[in-house]
């Protein structure tokens, strides 16, 4: 079963068997069936670590947000209505956390060595276009990608988890809205702003986008 289910109203009636699943799924992990949290986990633990990582940029936060995420989605799971879809109220736990984490490292701020940026295989993929692309391709593409996370890295917290969102999860304005608990417009209006933050980071690698 896909990470997609359980999102009433983006995908249609074909969903609704899928989005019946894990209703009812939710409703025995409220029952404190561990069995049927355990298979909710598996359903959405690589989508959160993803997400966690696109924002922390480092394997061990990514796994320490993503153990946080679900240890509070085990303990708030009663809290539950179905107001939003489940995985909208799960992409605010990852991002409160990632946010409370940036909070406290502030507070206790310490020097860390320069990290290696390890991408994935899909992410290669996706920024070449050519089935069978040369070394020289890969490598250009690793550069390119390596270029706009080191960008996205350096936007404030909120506008990164934005641009993650957005682009990078394809999640919509209004699942981004309710995430953040924030208005519609101040979700455009922010996102915007980190877009000309970003194009600005990005100025003097124009060699490397086409531009």
């Amino acid at each position: 079963m896909t990470d997609g289910v359980g999102e009433p109203g983006v995908r249609g009636p074909a969903t609704t068997g899928a989005q019946a699943d894990e209703r009812a799924l939710i409703e025995r992990c409220k029952r404190g069936d561990r069995v049927a949290f355990d298979d909710l986990i598996r359903r959405y633990e690589r989508r959160v670590y993803n997400f966690a990582y696109r924002l922390t940029h480092d394997h061990n936060d990514a796994e320490d947000v993503a153990s946080e995420t679900f240890v509070r989605i085990y303990n708030s799971i009663g809290n539950f209505r179905g107001d939003a879809s489940f995985v909208t109220w799960l992409f605010r736990v990852v991002t409160n956390i990632y946010l409370d984490e940036c909070k406290r490292r502030r507070a206790r701020p310490q020097q860390s060595l320069e990290e290696m940026v390890e991408l994935e295989e899909s992410s290669v993929r996706r920024q070449v276009e050519d089935p069978s692309p040369t070394p020289a391709q890969v490598a250009e593409a690793r550069e390119r990608t390596a270029i706009l996370r080191r960008a996205i890295a350096t936007l404030p917290e909120y506008q990164r988890v934005m641009v993650v969102m957005y682009h990078q999860e394809g999640r919509s304005y209004e699942e981004i809205a309710a995430s953040l608990d924030m208005p519609v417009g101040t979700v455009k209006s922010r996102l915007n702003r980190a877009r000309l933050a970003l194009r600005d980071r990005l100025a003097e690698f124009q060699e490397h986008f086409g531009r």
